[in-house]
């Protein structure tokens, strides 16, 4: 018997997305993930100067704004032809770094972690351990998470004046110029971060987990000290027992931009398409698609320097989501972590996903993996300071008329901001952020996004309690929390009409 479910808004993600799928003999068949709320972002910077994207770009998301204004002054720096020194490289990659790896630990605790402790596992053996681990708000890792997201973000406001929305990014480099005692705070604080995941999440050193080069090395380490007591050895040891590695396989395709730039201006993190075998990242090969979202219909996918942002809300026919389809060589990308260490050739990640095949599992070990492997490489980018030489360089004279491109990575995955600037204001402004890939609707061909894809095909044992398909969900970190809103008393500020 086929039915449908409405599991709409799923909470516990960044926001609120709204998801239904089709059941049929206690297996989803189709799914549709909505995204509910229009922002109008690209709208509202039309007309606008340059530099105001700065300003606004950053409130897409009070979570991860940093990685939208690293987008926004890369793409800034390309239409205005400028280049940061060394110095602002290495401080931008830093307080990205901060950010992205506070929001893995809470992605960990807060938003994937409690489904852990859903009601369906209380039969497990390790149930009682889950919910002294992961229960929200009383979970003794929880709240350990918790103490050590605040002292990532402690040390961002070292450097970056403030989170969220410091104002250290300009073209031409970083406003922030860090102090000796401004190096040794950060680099006391990473310490006492270091230890919580070492005593926490680990039960062990940094530097021996980063030995780990396969499956086989993770089951050896497990065996060691107290690894399989950590919190990673406990979801090492229970994700395959609950199913975890046999579900949100999703499209073969991970796409990745590149991100961490280093001192010389190469990231660290390497860019790609990885389709069972590695390809150059080769931005004209991105379109964005509309035929199944709320906006005026184009035909086919257009790249996003020529991308459109017209919304046309309605309830009849195929449109079903505010989220456009982005695609790569026409074909759906997973973006995030996994698909970062899949395109940096990590030798862990590349073997987990051989041996145990890309769901679920693989998705939340590749993002841990890459906490520990950011945690580690902050305080590499500290010490390469030079504080006698510039953070920032005179920028050329804005061109009255120019376009550019910035690319980043959010802790979700893959960011990019296009500019087109006539007349000295922006004429369009675009942004494809990492859920945009992951959460997509259809696209003109009718493929299925990413995280529709990995949900099909999941067996839903109870309807009235569909938490496999949440874990599948929640392993892409989706995020739809990106709402800041202008409240005037009674009066209100501005109407949108949605329909054409």
């Amino acid at each position: 018997m086929t039915s449908v479910l409405d599991i709409s808004p799923i909470t516990r993600i960044e926001g609120h997305l709204d998801f239904r799928v089709e059941v049929d003999d206690g297996k989803v068949t189709d799914a549709w993930a909505t995204g509910a709320l229009f922002r109008g972002f690209e709208i509202m910077l039309q007309g606008r100067d340059p530099l105001d994207a700065l300003v606004f770009v950053p409130r897409i998301c009070g979570v991860c704004p940093t990685s939208h204004q690293i987008a926004s002054v890369k793409c800034l720096e390309d239409a205005f032809g400028a280049t940061p020194p060394p110095n602002a490289r290495l401080v931008r990659s830093i307080l990205l770094a901060l950010e992205n790896a506070y929001s893995h630990a809470a992605h960990l605790y807060v938003l994937f972690g409690p489904d852990l402790t859903n009601e369906k596992y209380a039969g497990h053996r390790l149930f009682p351990e889950l919910v002294r681990r992961f229960a929200p708000f009383t979970g003794s890792s929880w709240l350990t998470a918790v103490a050590a997201k605040r002292k990532l973000n402690e040390a961002y406001a070292v450097l970056g004046g403030q989170f969220p929305h410091s104002n250290a990014f300009v073209p031409g480099g970083v406003t922030c110029r860090p102090t000796p005692s401004d190096l040794v705070r950060v680099t006391g604080i990473l310490l006492e971060v270091q230890d919580i995941v070492e005593r926490i999440v680990l039960g062990g050193s940094v530097e021996r987990w980063l030995e780990n080069r396969s499956l086989t090395d993770v089951q050896a380490w497990l065996g060691e000290g107290d690894h399989a007591d950590s919190d990673l050895g406990v979801f090492i040891r229970i994700g395959p027992e609950l199913g975890l590695h046999q579900i949100g396989a999703g499209p073969g395709n991970f796409l990745a931009y590149g991100v961490y730039e280093q001192a010389d201006g190469t990231p660290w993190l390497k860019p790609g398409f990885y389709d069972g075998e590695a390809h150059p990242f080769e931005q004209l090969h991105i379109t964005e698609h509309v035929k199944h979202s709320w906006y005026v219909d184009y035909t086919g996918g257009k790249h996003p320097s020529q991308g459109e942002t017209r919304p046309f809300y309605t309830r009849d026919g195929e449109k079903y989501s505010y989220a456009k389809a982005p695609r790569y060589l026409e074909r759906p990308a997973q973006v995030g972590p996994l698909a970062r260490q899949i395109n940096d050739g990590d030798a862990l990640v590349l073997d987990l996903a051989k041996h145990l095949g890309v769901n679920a599992f693989t998705r939340m070990l590749a993002r841990l993996h890459e906490e520990v492997r950011l945690l580690a490489q902050v305080r590499t980018w500290l010490a390469q300071l030079n504080l006698r030489e510039p953070f920032y360089e005179r920028t050329p004279v804005p061109p009255r008329d120019a376009t550019g491109v910035g690319f980043t990575e959010a802790a979700r995955g893959a960011l990019g901001h296009w500019i087109q600037i006539e007349g000295g204001k922006i004429a369009n402004y675009q942004v494809i952020t990492p859920t945009a890939w992951n959460v997509s609707p259809k696209d003109y061909l009718g493929q299925h996004g990413p995280v529709e894809q990995a949900v099909i095909g999941t067996p839903v044992s109870d309807e009235s309690n569909p938490v496999e398909v949440q874990h599948v969900i929640r392993s892409f970190d989706p995020c739809l929390a990106c709402t800041v809103h202008l409240i005037r008393g009674k009066r209100t500020v501005a109407t949108v009409t949605l329909d054409a």
